[in-house]
């Protein structure tokens, strides 16, 4: 599998942990592929900048015997974390290390914004936090899907700092009032929000296509057109024996959608309309 953004390009291969000669085989050789290919239409590959990751569980990881890729002109030792546009991804994919980054940055910036605050004026410094704070919180977090729980308090104490650089709060004062009043919702609630407007997207077409393949329609499927569940604009939900399984997109997606109010699942709705109704859903 191959995904493209700009000028970075990914490549997957899935494979066992038994077979993993074979893996970078195939991923070398599509890999030259793509660097041929690119060469034909005056492009470079720069495969010094190339990283490689292995995907699993602490067990089959540790089958793992294999952590070079050989390319024509860089030998690619493999990483335990590496950056995807932005979003720092570990081995495990529990996500620790991109969120303990995120932690950094927001902190950081809430420290350099308290030198300033006696001369914001609170509008000014809630335009601050949403471009310095929420705007950090709220990329790619949809990637945090069921991550640990711990790990997404972390991430809460973010947003509860924000609000007290607004307020002026004490540092033990009881944060969920006031996030109240400024009608925020909580971390968790927020993935969910992404979730559920990426999933509106995917049933209108709006999504990339490799998304919409996971968003089924229980209507669609041959056989279900008299279950009830086909009336209210429920999703296929696909079985899966696995912790990582309940986590990707193609599962948790539809389970967020079927969870929401059937007026909310209602095709005639906006995407305008959906997040103002959504976000008033989980507020609430």
């Amino acid at each position: 599998m191959v995904h493209a953004y700009a000028d970075d390009t990914r490549v997957y291969v899935a494979t066992q942990a038994s077979d993993q000669a074979t893996a970078l085989e195939r991923l070398t050789d599509c890999i030259l592929k793509i660097r041929d290919w690119m060469a034909s239409n005056r492009l470079k590959l720069n495969e010094d900048k190339t990283q490689v990751i292995w995907l699993g569980t602490r067990h089959q990881l540790s089958k793992l015997t294999e952590n070079t890729l050989t390319l024509p002109n860089a030998t690619v030792q493999f990483s335990t974390i590496v950056n995807d546009l932005g979003v720092q991804i570990d081995s495990q994919l529990s996500m620790s290390n991109h969120i303990a980054k995120l932690s950094r940055s927001c902190f950081f910036h809430l420290r350099q914004l308290w030198l300033i605050r006696q001369s914001l004026t609170p509008e000014a410094m809630n335009t601050l936090v949403q471009s310095f704070i929420t705007n950090r919180l709220d990329s790619c977090n949809s990637v945090l899907i069921g991550v640990n729980s711990q790990l997404l308090q972390r991430m809460q104490v973010i947003q509860n700092a924000a609000a007290r650089f607004i307020t002026g709060a004490r540092r033990f004062e009881h944060m969920t009032p006031v996030l109240c009043d400024f009608h925020w919702i909580l971390v968790r609630q927020r993935i969910k929000f992404k979730t559920a407007v990426l999933v509106y997207k995917c049933l209108r077409g709006m999504a990339p296509p490799y998304l919409t393949s996971y968003c089924i329609p229980v209507s669609a499927r041959t056989g279900h057109s008299n279950l009830r569940s086909t009336t209210i604009g429920q999703l296929v939900v696909p079985h899966t024996g696995t912790v990582y399984g309940s986590r990707s997109f193609a599962v948790h997606s539809p389970v967020v959608w079927n969870s929401l109010p059937a007026e909310l699942r209602s095709p005639d709705m906006t995407l305008g309309v959906f997040r103002k109704q959504l976000k008033t859903h989980l507020f609430n």
